[in-house]
């Protein structure tokens, strides 16, 4: 399996889904599906004419009960799998202000975390994500021209 960060920009026509890695408070919030006990980001397919951020702002709803927040995107990501079809998708963002109730639709229950815990659900995926996260972070201090 091979990870691709997008740097250029893409036809959004290609993406399939949308991942959200939501902080709060400086903490990763991660959630975990009823029916696995590993922790994952909030995230899922993008509906039939739905654009992709309206996609993150629902999935990021939906599975962590997210009511105030604030989106940002950062990249367009690949994955290809050998014998598979190279599927697209937007990675967001979301600095998180506020939860309510976590809708009862797949997720079980969410956490914080001040590192990204062993027991994700996409091991192969999750690792490149966050560390564009992080890049994407420190892009984002005050007083960094990017040069650097």
């Amino acid at each position: 399996m091979k990870v691709t960060i997008h740097k250029t920009g893409m036809d959004e026509s290609v993406l399939k889904y949308v991942v959200i890695a939501a902080r709060q408070d400086g903490r990763w919030i991660m959630a975990r599906h009823r029916e696995r006990t590993t922790w994952e980001f909030a995230g899922g397919h993008i509906e039939p004419n739905e654009p992709a951020d309206a996609a993150a702002g629902r999935e990021l709803y939906e599975e962590t009960g997210a009511e105030e927040f604030s989106l940002t995107p950062v990249c367009v990501y690949s994955v290809a799998r050998q014998g598979m079809p190279e599927s697209f998708g937007k990675l967001y963002l979301a600095d998180v202000q506020s939860f309510g109730q976590i809708p009862q639709y797949e997720m079980a229950e969410i956490k914080s975390f001040t590192e990204i815990p062993e027991e994700v659900t996409y091991p192969h995926i999750v690792p490149a994500l966050v560390a564009e996260v992080k890049r994407f972070l420190l892009e984002m201090q005050p007083g960094r021209t990017g040069a650097e």
